[in-house]
């Protein structure tokens, strides 16, 4: 199962874009084994979008059909990385060929424009910037193949 991320914003080079690179590295090295991955990502060049509206129309409208929808959102769910998991190797199994996890701007995503999503997924109450939220996700992407491997990179 492919592995999508669709954020707003182009990711410039620098400490964000190495860690989604070395995640995304570590996916296509233990992800095919276990059906999931690569880990790809499409940006969308919000400079010339206005409105949260707007920009939630332009990243739905990235979001392939027949894909298994998670909306990053502060008010989503906070899984644990083994729930995470748990769901990922579930949508897998159910035969779905990717995966995409959308992220919105600075003024998050209007749920509207997205129908209904599989999971809306939180990374706690704190907001985080969108930026740092990719390099968290891929870490987290990156944890779910290591645990649906048998790896012992996650400990519980």
């Amino acid at each position: 199962m492919l592995l999508r991320i669709i954020a707003a914003g182009r990711l410039k080079s620098g400490p964000e874009r190495e860690l989604i690179e070395r995640y995304a590295e570590r996916i296509r090295g233990g992800g095919p084994a276990i059906g999931l991955g690569p880990l790809q990502e499409t940006e969308i060049d919000i400079r010339s979008i206005n409105g949260k509206t707007a920009e939630s129309e332009a990243l739905a409208a990235q979001v392939p059909q027949g894909c298994a929808l998670c909306l990053m959102d502060e008010r989503g769910k906070a899984l644990s990385s083994r729930e995470l998991a748990d769901i990922l190797g579930r949508w897998r199994d159910d035969g779905i060929r990717e995966a995409c996890f959308v992220i919105g701007g600075a003024d998050g995503l209007d749920r509207s424009a997205f129908g209904s999503p599989q999971l809306t997924l939180s990374f706690g109450k704190a907001v985080w910037p969108h930026m740092l939220v990719r390099a968290m996700l891929a870490e987290q992407l990156y944890r779910a193949v290591s645990i649906l491997s048998g790896a012992p990179y996650h400990r519980d």
